[in-house]
């Protein structure tokens, strides 16, 4: 019998160099390789994703051989073990263990496999986030100075559309920044979508201004144009549109809105990098966009953000800002207080690598989204999600609605089923005004009712063909008990 494809597709020969080992590991999705004696064919070691990262960052380069990364010595067993000796050899620290023949060749793995549970979002990080983050390590350029930094904001504002990109510390504080730009503060009333992150409210309240929630509409969930009207007051003073999920706004009637009140629209992109709405993307519509790179973005720095806009005046007085308020060109001069909300350069230099293969990124998520589509377009009860003929989403979570009379269950009982099988899902987010700090008591239907019975399935990037299957035949089955 021979050797097992995916193990011949693991197997690096000992002369390869580091950058060839990263290359394998990274196709393979193992987070190791076997190192191989290309002579013998016999097992020369093993070697992990972690092994290397120490060797770079202990002074090894991508082009160093891959035999002299330092690594423990592997644990092994031999074909036909049994399974209580295999399974006490396995364990937090030993997840793949090479099974070897007479002849000390590997003709299996033992893996225990860290996404046996599905989860909702995941970072998809490569070889190219590793050199440029090592790069910054090497070249001791790792805080908010550096070239990545300005490579990410130009590469952010071209992929937008807009002229000017100012990487900030997090979507939050992109968000705070564009409104202090738009010089919102204490009395204002600021309209936002009820149903959204709490970030979007927060950031009004920070500048002392007020948020004002109104209600969704059916069709994209999104803030719905009407009820924008009805919440406008004397002290209206901006609008913040959000692409929940990854679904754009309709925008046209909140810019009509806002033209005839005379009223800036910042828009909160957080979750819809790359998302267009009539062919314009999402971030470069409003007056200003507000973007996030946190961890389970599609476009990630691990914590991070940007402000895309068109408008110099903007974009010069949100750099102000973001660095405690020091003037250009005379350091340690402060007109105005500022904050400290900068991008190092450690984290830029992950976002240039992330936007090098964005496309594939956006293209993987839609993937996905088809696929569940597939499986779940027939069953009734789901609602799936928006997708409107003027719209291009890109579906940063892949959510949909349950109708527990017509689906059979509950929303909560349908998650339950599914965490019992290793599926992660997280229920949409509680309007911002059912929320303690920003409680009231006006009804807003349609926004609770989404919140109520929607959920959130796992969309991270590297999900498998088969991952998605087993999410979807998992519904299927809990649809056809009918709970």
């Amino acid at each position: 019998m021979g050797t097992p494809d995916y193990i011949d597709r693991m197997n690096v020969p000992i002369g390869s160099s580091i950058r060839h080992a990263l290359r394998v590991i990274d196709e393979t999705g193992h987070g190791c390789v076997l190192l191989l004696d290309p002579e013998t064919g016999h097992f020369a070691g093993l070697i992990t994703d972690g092994d290397i990262r120490r060797a770079l960052l202990a002074g090894g380069s991508l082009d160093s051989p891959v035999a002299g990364v330092p690594r423990p010595t592997p644990t092994t067993g031999r074909v036909g073990m049994p399974p209580e000796q295999i399974a006490e050899l396995m364990g937090e620290r030993i997840r793949v263990l090479p099974l070897l023949d007479d002849q000390n060749r590997v003709t299996e793995l033992v893996l225990l496999d860290r996404r046996v549970r599905l989860s909702v979002a995941a970072p998809s990080l490569g070889e190219r986030e590793l050199e440029y983050v090592t790069e910054c390590l090497l070249t001791g350029w790792i805080s908010s100075a550096g070239k990545f930094v300005t490579q990410f904001e130009d590469c952010f504002a071209t992929f937008c559309g807009t002229r000017y990109g100012v990487a900030t510390s997090s979507g939050t504080s992109a968000l705070h920044l564009s409104l202090l730009a738009l010089d919102i503060g204490p009395g204002d009333e600021v309209i936002v979508p009820s149903l959204t992150f709490i970030a979007t409210a927060n950031a009004v309240a920070y500048t002392g201004a007020h948020p004002v929630a109104v209600d969704s509409e059916s069709r994209t969930w999104n803030m719905d144009p009407q009820c924008i009207e009805d919440a406008v007051t004397a002290r209206t003073r901006a609008i913040i549109v959000v692409h929940l999920y990854g679904h754009p706004t309709d925008m046209d009637p909140v810019l009509d809105i806002a033209r005839r009140h005379g009223f800036p629209v910042v828009e909160d992109a957080a979750e819809a990098h790359g998302a267009t709405y009539k062919g314009r993307t999402v971030g470069s519509i409003g007056d200003i966009g507000a973007f996030s790179f946190y961890g389970n973005k599609i476009v990630t720095t691990g914590e991070g953000g940007m402000v895309a806009t068109d408008r110099s005046d903007l974009a010069e007085r949100v750099r102000l800002l973001r660095a405690h308020g020091m003037a250009p060109g005379r350091r340690y001069w402060h007109p105005v207080v500022g904050f400290n909300y900068r991008l190092t350069n450690l984290q830029a230099a992950v976002g240039v690598a992330q936007m090098e293969r964005v496309d594939a990124i956006l293209a993987a998520k839609r993937g996905i989204a088809a696929a569940y589509d597939e499986g779940l377009h027939d069953l009734p009860g789901l609602t799936l999600p928006p997708r409107e003929a003027w719209a291009e989403p890109v579906f940063w979570l892949y959510s949909i609605l349950v109708d527990p009379d017509e689906f059979g269950c509950a929303r909560e009982d349908l998650m339950a089923r599914l965490d019992s099988r290793g599926v992660e899902t997280r229920p949409l987010f509680p309007p911002i005004h059912t929320q303690p700090i920003y409680r009231t008591e006006r009804a807003l239907p349609v926004a609770e009712r989404i919140a109520r019975v929607g959920l959130s399935l796992p969309s991270a990037v590297g999900l498998g063909k088969s991952d998605i299957t087993r999410v979807v035949e998992t519904i299927r089955d809990v649809r056809h008990a009918r709970c």
